[in-house]
Parts: C-alpha cells; structure tokens; sequence
C-alpha cells in the first residue's frame, strides 16, 4: 500500500477533488446542455464517482488514524516503562544511600 499524506494538506486535497468534481459537473450542464433523462443520468455518474472516491478516501485516513493511534500506543507503553525503570532505580539509589549513610555514621 502506498503511503499516505496525513494532517491537513490531505483534507484540503479531498476538499479540493469534491469542489472540482461539483464544478465539473456545474460548467458541463451550462456548456453542453442535454435531454433531462441524460442530464440526471450524468449527474448521477458524477455523484456515483464523487462517493467512490470519498468512501475510498475515508478508508485510507481510517487506516492513516488507527496506524497513528496504535503508534502513539506504543510510545505511550515505551515512556511509561522507562519511567517505571527510572523510578525503581531511583528508589533502589536512595535506599542504598540512606543505608550507606547510616553504616557511615556508626
């Protein structure tokens, strides 16, 4: 799979593709007037597209969330870890320390 875009360059592309396509559509009935069955016929192709690829869209930033949300996961678990380690070996320190301090004083 390919790799995608992510933040907002990638919403304004799909903002972008649904504008053209209602343009597209808009400039095509003022340019080539047809029969009204034939006119809704295209409309409806236009529509049809439109959904696809905004379906097909929605999927992909899907996937793009849930990867990111999965990674974020795991670095959440990775600092949390090394903290704990830190925190025990903090702890382990000072009480070696405290117990170096009290044979010290006898």
């Amino acid at each position: 799979m390919h790799e995608m875009n992510e933040g907002p360059d990638y919403s304004v592309g799909t903002a972008a593709f649904v504008a053209g396509v209602l343009i597209g559509a808009g400039v095509a009935l003022l340019l080539a007037p047809q029969p009204g069955a034939q006119t809704r016929n295209m409309l409806r192709d236009y529509a049809g597209r439109a959904k696809e690829e905004l379906e097909k869209r929605s999927k992909e930033a899907k996937a793009t969330l849930d990867t990111a949300v999965e990674r974020g996961k795991q670095a959440y678990e990775s600092v949390k870890e090394r903290g704990r380690e830190a925190y025990d070996s903090g702890k382990e320190a000072f009480r070696e320390a405290g117990k170096d301090a009290l044979r010290n004083r006898s």
